[in-house]
Formats: structure tokens, sequence, C-alpha cells
């Protein structure tokens, strides 16, 4: 029984240094009938000695499908990053970086962007528990027994470990696995994916885990949350990488240490010469301050951290035949013009459209009709149209005019000007409110926002061909046999669409907000608006003046509710919508309270409530959360592990309080 520990322990370790040179460096050593031998060795040993099979490692079996995907709130946020499109831009931010670090010595951390699926994994005591997308950064969906069917992702750490950790990385496919996938599709008669970013997010939300393993993704591991950064020994991002290497973490090979911006622009440099040559797709190359002390001090701005940001490598460009332009009608009634072209791939997938965005921007590439054009994709995601070669126009090309009357309703087009991010702009509009265009925009804009998942655009365009629904609450009055009878409608899908509208009845108020789809009111506006007013009524029937100690609401802001909720199919439509049994939760509203005009900082991990919880506790007492601690910060709460932010604090004399001491401060509010 001992040898045979001995020798499974020791497959374990060789099957491990083979997977990770196969799928991290792309460098196989045995051929796979070779590892598939030594795959049934260590799989007779499980089977034989039960007592030493700790996980599914080398039979990983599907669960049954699913019906929906639960909700799972992150321990910590997961952010975006901020782009840099050019070295200049990657310089100033450098020079930031040193103008607030006041000369503090540190390096830069560099490594290679993927295009996938963020996701993060929870392990304890070595073993996988929980894995989730990204979400809105707040709240994701649980994937645990997805992602325990990407073959890169280990069930099991590596020893040593601690008890817990919690890892972030990326879900991606290898562009050799998309080529073979597109085939199946294409034999099948199915619509081919894009891209590999497509096909890995739309692989991992299949509700049959099945259908995922059969898809061939691979993870790859950037982090580990912040509260388990205080591990001995773990004190740069590099760093991490080398715990997450240990802990039998497949990481990104392409990856440098820096001091100096010219050795990040050399590396830049190295990876563009060879992006065509990895195995998987890139977007970029992220670049951070390397000390993890100095992350702390430098925070999170927004979304973002501030100590990190995105290169973008210049996009792709081609030339195709533009063939027409049409126009689109969005949710808020402002028309877009649409370039229509011969299909052409460009960054990994073919298109056919490409938004013009306004009719300055036609007049600024005087773009016509017939018109020979480059088109690339913005930060490889969205088609644009960015030049016109006019020396290959024949005399036949055709100028382009907004219609003066909306093409989806008939109703006329006025033009008023706008706030653009750059400057100010004349956009076209559709003066009807009650433009079937608006409401199936709208519509899709709620789903969205409301998380409803099984009602997608093609639904939402099937319910109004039939009369079932003319904006978002009718949605809430639809029954199963409605869908039922419909041709392509089976029952159990009825089923599934009907429980999930009914599960969002009750959505959360900054949710509900936002959902509405209120000129400049985004999720985070929206977020503010509800932790201010605290229930619906109190927003709906708030004056001009009430916004005035909202932070980050601006003129523009009010402005826009203040029209909203003038307008009468405004008015109409949240009438209909809580007669049809919607009614958001109503929140603690942000107020003068215990820890009123208090900046506090939260470290560490807390065992008896979750970061947001704490979050949200705080600010409905009218205190200010922040990531870093600075001499302007009221207090510190410091949970286990607390870091480098408890140093920080006893550094500056700030007040720190235990989760403890935290609890009975806010005893009643909990």
């Amino acid at each position: 029984m001992e040898e045979a520990q001995k020798r499974l322990q020791k497959l374990k370790k060789h099957i491990a240094d083979l997977r990770f040179r196969y799928h991290v460096e792309n460098d196989p050593t045995v051929t796979d009938d070779v590892y598939e031998s030594l795959i049934r060795e260590a799989k007779t040993i499980e089977k034989d000695f039960p007592q030493f099979a700790v996980s599914q490692e080398f039979d990983r079996v599907a669960g049954a499908p699913l019906s929906v995907f639960t909700k799972v709130t992150h321990t910590s946020r997961m952010l975006s990053l901020n782009d840099a499109f050019n070295f200049e831009e990657l310089q100033q931010w450098s020079a930031r970086m040193e103008k607030l670090l006041r000369g503090a010595p540190h390096h830069y951390f560099a490594e290679v962007k993927l295009d996938g699926l963020a996701v993060t994994l929870r392990y304890e005591n070595g073993a996988l528990v929980q894995a989730a997308t990204r979400g809105d950064g707040l709240v994701g969906e649980d994937i645990t027994e997805n992602a325990k069917m990407v073959r890169t992702i280990p069930l099991q750490l590596t020893a040593p470990f601690p008890t817990s950790i919690e890892v972030r990385g990326e879900i991606i496919m290898r562009k050799n696995v998309l080529i073979k996938l597109n085939k199946q599709q294409a034999e099948n008669n199915k619509q081919p994916f894009a891209n590999t970013r497509n096909a890995a997010a739309g692989s991992i939300r299949q509700l049959n885990p099945s259908l995922v393993k059969e898809r061939q993704l691979d993870f790859f591991a950037y982090d580990i949350v912040d509260q388990y950064s205080s591990l001995e020994n773990v004190k740069t991002h590099s760093q991490k990488h080398a715990l997450l290497r240990a802990l039998g973490m497949p990481v990104v090979a392409e990856e440098v240490t820096a001091s100096q911006v010219d050795e990040l622009l050399a590396f830049i440099d190295d990876i563009a010469n060879k992006r065509d040559g990895l195995a998987f797709n890139i977007d970029g190359i992220v670049i951070s301050v390397d000390e993890l002390s100095l992350q702390d001090t430098l925070g999170v701005v927004g979304k973002a951290p501030r100590y990190m940001v995105a290169y973008k490598y210049p996009a792709e460009r081609v030339t195709t035949v533009m063939s027409d332009i049409t126009v689109n009608v969005g949710r808020t009634g402002v028309l877009t013009p649409l370039a229509h072209f011969a299909p052409v791939v460009v960054a990994g997938s073919t298109v056919s459209k490409a938004t013009l965005h306004n009719m300055d921007q036609i007049a600024r590439l005087d773009i016509r009709i017939g018109d020979t054009v480059i088109i690339q994709k913005a930060g490889d995601v969205i088609p644009e149209v960015v030049q016109v070669l006019k020396e290959l126009r024949n005399g036949k090309e055709k100028k382009f005019s907004m219609p003066k009357k909306c093409p989806v309703c008939g109703f006329s087009v006025a033009q008023r000007e706008v706030a653009n991010k750059t400057e100010d702009t004349v956009a076209f509009f559709c003066t009807n409110d009650d433009c079937p265009a608006k409401h199936t925009r709208g519509m899709i804009h709620f789903v969205h926002m409301l998380d409803i998942y099984e009602v997608g655009p093609k639904i939402i365009d099937r319910l109004q061909e039939e009369g079932l629904v003319a904006d978002a609450a009718d949605l809430f009055a639809l029954t199963e046999a409605d869908l039922s009878g419909l041709e392509r409608f089976g029952e159990k899908s009825a089923q599934n669409i009907i429980a999930a509208i009914a599960e969002k009845k009750h959505p959360p108020l900054d949710r509900f907000i936002a959902s509405l789809g209120i000129s400049n009111v985004g999720v985070e506006t929206a977020r503010d608006i509800a932790l201010h007013f605290g229930s619906f009524e109190n927003f709906w029937n708030s004056n001009v003046e009430d916004f005035d100690s909202i932070p980050n609401i601006g003129p523009a802001v009010v402005e826009s509710i203040s029209q909203y909720r003038c307008k009468e199919s405004s008015i109409n439509l949240i009438k209909k919508l809580f007669a049809n049994g919607v009614m958001p939760q109503s929140i603690a509203p942000q107020k003068d309270g215990i820890f009123s005009d208090m900046t506090v900082v939260l470290t560490g991990t807390l065992t008896t409530l979750s970061r947001e919880k704490a979050k949200e506790i705080i600010q409905s007492a009218g205190g200010r959360v922040t990531g870093s601690v600075s001499a302007s910060t009221s207090m510190v709460v410091a949970g286990e592990k607390p870091g480098s932010k408890y140093i920080d604090a006893q550094k500056l004399g700030v007040k720190i309080l235990s989760e403890e001491d935290f609890l009975k401060m806010t005893d009643g509010l909990v």
C-alpha cells in the first residue's frame, strides 16, 4: 500500500509537469499516447486504493445539467482596467505613478492580457470549492461545475498551500481548438463562433457541464485576491505569479519585471512580434506597479486600479467596399448610421457592418456609399470605419443624408446638440415616445440590467412580432401558456423563461434604476442614487435640489432624470411595472450616522460578514469606503491577515478597529 501511494504521488507530480509543459509552455515532451498511459496507471491506483484519490483530477466526471446559474457576491470587487493605446499614453501613466509615489523605490511588472473570460476560483484546504464569473464586478455567477470541466483548472492545489486562497484568472479557448469547433459547427449547420473570446464565454455559460468538457477550454491564473497578499514572502505581484506556479496553477510564461519604462516598451515590441505565433489570442499587455504595498498606497479610482494599466496593441486594419448605409434607432430614440460592406476578416472574426456613430463622423471622413474604406476593431472588439481611400473613387459613390422621418415608425426626426466625451455633437432623434424601436432596445437594456439571461434579443423580437409585449412591463404579465403555444417554444423552455422573469420581480434598487434606460444614468450612477434615496418612491418624488449632495452627480444627469420623469411614457411604464408585480427592493439610504464624514478602509478577511456587507453598513451610516490608507483615512477595519494596509495605518497613526470592535460599533446596523 505504501509503495502504491508513493507511486501515485510520483505519477501525479510528473503528470502535472507534463500538463504544464503542454498547456502553458506549449512544449510537449512526450507523445499523447505516453501521457494517456500515465493517466491510466494513476486512475488504476486510485481505483484500487480510493483512500489516495483526493480529487477527480484524472477523470473529470461532468455533473447533471443545471437549471440556472446562481449568483455569487465577490469577496472583493473584480476590477476593470484603464487603457493606454500608444507609448505616449503609457509614458504618461508611468509619469503619474512616479509623481504619486514621490520617489519611493519601485518596479513595474508586465504580463500578456489574455482574450477570454475573467473568473475567480476559491480553494479551501487545497480543494476547489467555488468558481464564479466576473459579472458586473460585484456579483457574478456560480460556474463551479463547469470550471471543473476546464482541463487546466486544478481541482487540488500542489502542497504546501494556504488554508484558504482565492485565485483570479482567464478562461480561454486556443486558436486551434476554435478552428476544430467551427468546423463541427459548420458540419451541424450551426453558426460559427466569431472569435476565441466569444467561444470561451459561450462555452463556460452552458448549463450542461458535459458540453463544457467537450469544448477543451483552458485556464491561466494571473492574481491572488488582496486579502491573501499577506502570505509569507509574497510582497510583489511577480511573487504572486511565482506562488501560483508553485501551487500548480498554469501561468502564462510571457512576463517581465522592469525598473524603467523603456524596458516595458521593449517587452511590448517583443510580444507584438510573437503575437501571431502564440497558441492563444491576447489583446494587450497588463502593466502594474509590482510592489503590493505601493499598490495599496495608489489605490483604486472608480472601477479601475490606479496602479495598473492595459496597453492595447494597435488595431488590425483591413480594406473593404461599403455597399450601403442604414439607420438604427436606439432605446433613447437616437438615430445611428450603420455601414454595410463586403464581409471581411479582421482581428480574427468576419464582420460586415460597423457603426458610423453620427453625421459629424460621416462629414469628418467624407464617407460615401460605394467608397473603399479602412476598418478596424476598436479594442479588438467593435468594428469601426477609420478612413476613406478617396483615390479609389470612380464617380458613382453617393453621399448619405439622415432621413427626415424615423425608419421604424415614420414620425418626424429632430436634431439637438448633445455632450460627447470630448466635444458637443448634433444628434438626430425620433420624436415618437412610443416608437417600437425604442421599446425593443429598451427591453434589451432592461433584461440585461436585471440579468434575465433567458430573454435575449431574438426572443424579444419574437414576442413583439406575436403582439405579446410592447414594453418591458409586459414581460411580467406573460404566462407559460402564452409561450408554449408558439412555434419552437417547448413547454420546458416556456417554464424556464417565465420562472426567470418572475425571479426578477424584486430587483435591487440600483439595478432597477439603471434598467430604466435614463440617459446618462449607468450602473455606478444608479448605485449612488440608490444609496442616497433608499427607495424608489423617494427617488421618483425627489426635487432637483435633492441631488446636490450626491457625489459624482452633475447637471447633465439631473437634467436627464428630470426629463425622464416628466414623460407620459415613462410614468405609464413605471405604473405598469408596479401593476404587474414589480417592486424594487429598498435599501438603507446613505444618511448621517456613526460614520458621517468618515473615510474607512477595509483590510484582511472578515469572518462574520462579507466586505460588500461591511461596505453597505458604512455607507448607509454616512461613511465613505476607499481602497487605500492615507493621512485622511478616519479608521481601518482589520480582519484576518490584514496585510500592508494595516502597517500603513500604524505608521500614520490611523485608528484601527478589529472585526469584533466593528461589530460592536455597528450593533443594530448589521
